[in-house]
C-alpha cells in the first residue's frame, strides 16, 4: 500500500512538471533603443512586438507555450547593441532574436549573432545585411536595393524630375542607400546634380542646404538614418528656400520625423514599406495599435509586431525550437500576408521585394501606390 501510495505520488509530480515544463515559454530577445538619440523609435519597436506576442498567446501561444520577450537597451549606440546582443545570448534561455532599424548597428552585432548560431530578424535595410553570408540574419522589411529603384523610377518616370540632388547619412544605410540610388539613376540615364553626406545626429544642415540650393536641382532625395535629422533638415531646407519636391526613403514618413519637422515635410514623398492603406492587415494593425497605445503606428512598429508573428509562425511549422530549426522554416515562409507586406522569404533571407509610394499631405500620410519586383 505504502509502495503504491508512493508510486502515485511520483505520478503525480511527474505529471506536474511536465504541465510546467510545458507551459515555459519560449522566450525571444530584442534589442531596441530604449535610451539615446533614437530611444522614441525605441519606444514603437517595443510595442509593435509587445502586441504581436499578445496577441499570439491570446491565440494559445506557441506549441501549446507563450511567448515571452526579454528587451535590452542598446542605448542608440554601436557599442551598445554589441553588449546588448551578448546580454541576450549569452544566458541561454533565448530561441531567438530581434534587432533594430539601424543598419550600422546591425552590422556591428552580426558577428555575435554568427558566433551564437541563433535566428535575427532585423528591420536594417542596408542591402549587404543579408548577403555577407551570414546565415542567421533575417530581414522583416524590404533592403535597399528596392527602395532605390522605385525612388528613381517615380521621380523620373511618373513626377518627369531630371536634375537630382542626394542626401544622405554616412553611415552603412546612408551610404547603401546612396550607392544605390546613383545606380539606379544611371540606368535611367539621370547624373545627380550634387551629392552630400552628413554625420548623423547632426545639428546645422547650413552648408548641405546651400548646395543643394546652389545645384539648382528640382528634386532632392535623401537616404537619412534618423527621423531626428529629417525633422531638423526639413526646417532648414524650407527656412534657406529649397523648394524642390523631395523623395525619400521611410525616414521621412516617421510619425517622430512628422511631429518634429511639422509642415516643412508637407507634400513630401517617401518610399515605405508600412502604410497603413496598403493592404487590409495594415489598416487593422494600425487601428489596433493607436487603440491600444494612443500612437499613431509607423514602420518602427509594424516590423517589429511582424517578426514576432513570423517566429510564431516558423516555431509552429518547425514544430521545434531549436535554431537550425527556426532558420529552415523561416526560409519556407511563402506568401504569408504581414503589416509591412506580403513575406515570401529568399536564400538570403530577404522576406519582401517592394515599396509603397506614399505621400505627406498637410501631415497626413496618403497611400499612393505600390511597386514590387521579383525576389533575387
Amino acid at each position: 500500500m505504502k509502495l503504491k501510495l508512493l508510486s502515485l505520488y511520483a505520478a503525480a509530480l511527474f505529471a506536474l512538471s511536465s504541465q510546467t515544463h510545458a507551459a515555459d515559454p519560449i522566450k525571444l530577445g530584442m534589442m531596441a533603443e530604449s535610451t539615446g538619440p533614437n530611444a522614441e523609435a525605441g519606444v514603437y519597436q517595443i510595442n509593435g512586438a509587445k502586441m504581436a506576442i499578445e496577441e499570439v498567446n491570446a491565440a494559445g501561444g506557441v506549441l501549446g507555450r507563450p511567448l515571452e520577450l526579454k528587451v535590452e537597451d542598446n542605448q542608440s549606440t554601436n557599442p551598445g547593441s554589441v553588449l546588448a546582443v551578448s546580454k541576450l545570448t549569452s544566458g541561454g534561455d533565448l530561441t531567438a532574436l530581434i534587432g533594430s532599424v539601424r543598419s550600422t548597428q546591425i552590422q556591428a552585432v552580426a558577428p555575435t549573432v554568427l558566433k551564437a548560431g541563433m535566428p535575427m530578424i532585423v528591420g536594417g535595410t542596408d542591402y549587404m545585411l543579408t548577403h555577407s553570408n551570414n546565415p542567421w540574419i533575417f530581414r522583416a522589411r524590404p533592403n535597399d536595393g528596392y527602395s532605390a529603384k522605385v525612388i528613381a523610377d517615380y521621380g523620373v518616370n511618373v513626377l518627369k524630375l531630371k536634375k537630382w540632388a542626394i542626401i544622405h547619412s554616412t553611415d552603412s544605410f546612408g551610404n547603401g542607400g546612396k550607392n544605390n540610388l546613383v545606380e539606379a539613376l544611371k540606368e535611367l540615364g539621370v547624373t545627380p546634380v550634387s551629392v552630400q553626406g552628413f554625420t548623423s545626429n547632426s545639428q546645422d544642415f547650413t552648408q548641405i542646404v546651400l548646395a543643394v540650393k546652389q545645384s539648382g536641382a528640382d528634386i532632392v532625395s535623401s537616404y537619412i538614418a534618423n527621423s531626428t535629422d529629417v525633422g531638423i533638415l526639413a526646417k532648414q531646407m524650407r527656412q534657406l528656400g529649397v523648394n524642390a519636391t523631395w523623395v525619400g526613403s521611410t525616414s521621412l514618413s516617421t510619425d517622430t520625423a512628422i511631429k518634429l519637422a511639422g509642415d516643412a515635410l508637407n507634400g513630401t514623398y517617401s518610399v515605405a514599406d508600412y502604410a497603413e492603406a496598403s493592404s487590409p492587415e495594415a489598416t487593422a494593425f494600425a487601428k489596433k495599435y493607436e487603440e491600444k497605445y494612443k500612437l499613431i503606428s509607423d514602420v518602427y512598429s509594424s516590423w517589429a509586431y511582424d517578426a514576432v508573428k513570423l517566429y510564431a509562425m516558423a516555431i509552429n511549422n518547425a514544430k521545434s525550437t531549436k535554431p537550425e530549426d527556426i532558420k529552415k522554416a523561416l526560409h519556407e515562409i511563402k506568401g504569408y500576408k504581414g503589416v509591412e507586406g506580403t513575406y515570401t522569404f529568399d536564400a538570403n533571407g530577404d522576406g519582401l521585394h517592394g515599396y509603397n509610394i506614399i505621400k505627406n499631405e498637410n501631415g497626413k500620410i496618403v497611400y499612393v501606390s505600390h511597386i514590387d519586383f521579383n525576389p533575387k
